[in-house]
Parts: C-alpha cells; structure tokens; sequence
C-alpha cells in the first residue's frame, strides 16, 4: 500500500516510519510511505499557508491553494489513491473503517491546522473526512499516524501471525479476552487454570466467555449492536 502525508511538519513522521511494526511493514514492502510539505507548494518569499477567516473570528485557516498544489503533487506519485482529511467533524474511525481502508491500493492523508481547513478545498478534492475522537488536537498529524498504524497491521503479511489482527478487539465487535504470561503466580494471584490445561477446546470456549464478560464490564455499548445468540445470553446471565 501506498501512503502519503500532506503535511506542514513532515519531520514528525521520519520516526514513525522507523520504528516497530510500521518499519517492519516498509522493509517488508507491503507499506510504501511518502510525506509532501505543504509549506513548500505555497507562493511568495514566506510560503504562506494559511491567512485569516472571512467573517472575522479566532485563528487562522489553511489556504485552498497550497493545499490543492500539494495534493496535485502526491497525486502524481500515487495515482488513484483515496484523499482523507483528518477532522473532529469527520467519521468516526473504527476497526470496520480500518480493514475497509486496508483494501485500497494508496491512501492519501491531508492533516490539517489551525483552525481548520479551507472549505472549497474539502468540496473538491477530499474523498472523505476521519475524526479519531470527540476531541481537537493542534493538527491532524497524529490522527493519521494513528490510522496508518491501525490500517498496516492488517494488511497480509505486516504482522508475524495475521491470527494477531484477526482476534484483536473490535475485529468481531467485542473487547479482547485477557492475557496472560509467565509467571503463573505474580501478587498471589494465578493465572486461570484453563489455560494451563493444553485442553484448546476449553480455552477456546473460556476465551470466548471471557471476551464477552468484558464487553459487558468495560464497553457495554457494544453489546447494544450485537445480535446475541442463545448461547451468549446464557453466558452473560
């Protein structure tokens, strides 16, 4: 997958890029990642990119035009991509949006500042906007980070064992079961027999239950879009 990042700090992507699953991703070359300037396809001797609101108010929002150069640019290396622009008002993002993203070819990711964006360029060039909460940050950087990161690791190969992304919470609308590891004992507490049993059925079945309890303890919101089998309602009962 191509990506690119429009942006007016393509510094802070260099150690994004280098490090963990996202690195392991570009030497494996299943994520080819980009970053344009912005600031660099703005006219005059300060390359401008941003200027006051009409109407008067607070702040200051991004001009339409380095915007709509830049883009052209990162269009011409990745041809076809899909053009988000990272804001509060977007889609929530989530882990259906995430795989839906997967599947494209090239990602382009417009991160923006201030107090927001030009309009005229939304209409024209942005295929969709992405919010990855109810709150604002200083730019839209960290938002794409966040998306690419969650965005790489399903697609075929990034990961060690793809059976990672597929049990992952949210992959079947449901918070993760709990985790374990070595030692057995840590703080007089133990971990849960079942797992030490090599009996994969029964884990299977406890992991199951107890991915479903958590749901209902730690995001009850959940279970609200979830159809419930027999069984699961058994199970929360």
């Amino acid at each position: 997958m191509k990506v690119c990042i429009l942006t007016l700090f393509p510094e802070l992507f260099a150690p994004f890029w280098d490090h963990g699953i996202i690195r392991r991703a570009v030497q494996g070359k299943k994520l080819d990642p980009l970053t344009v300037n912005i600031r660099d396809h703005a006219k005059g001797r300060h390359r401008v990119t941003d200027d006051r609101p009409y109407g008067g108010g607070c702040g200051m929002v991004m001009k339409p035009d380095p915007l709509t150069a830049a883009l052209s640019a990162a269009r011409a290396q990745v041809p076809g991509a899909t053009t988000l622009l990272l804001s509060p008002q977007g889609r929530p993002f989530d882990q259906a949006l995430a795989r839906s993203l997967a599947e494209r070819d090239a990602l382009i990711f417009v991160c923006g500042r201030y107090e927001g964006v030009d309009e005229r360029f939304i209409d024209r060039y942005v295929d969709a906007e992405i919010s990855i909460g109810d709150f604002v940050l200083t730019g839209g950087e960290l938002g794409a980070m966040v998306i690419v990161d969650a965005v790489a690791r399903l697609i075929p190969g990034v990961l060690g064992n793809q059976d990672s992304a597929e049990s992952d919470t949210f992959s079947d609308g449901l918070v993760e079961y709990a985790h374990y590891t070595r030692p057995p004992v840590f703080d007089d507490q133990r971990v849960p027999d079942v797992l030490l049993s090599g009996n994969h059925h029964a884990i299977d079945r406890w992991r199951a239950e107890n991915a479903l309890i958590r749901t209902l303890l730690k995001r009850p919101d959940l279970l609200e879009q979830r159809h419930l089998s027999a069984e699961e309602r058994e199970i929360l009962k």
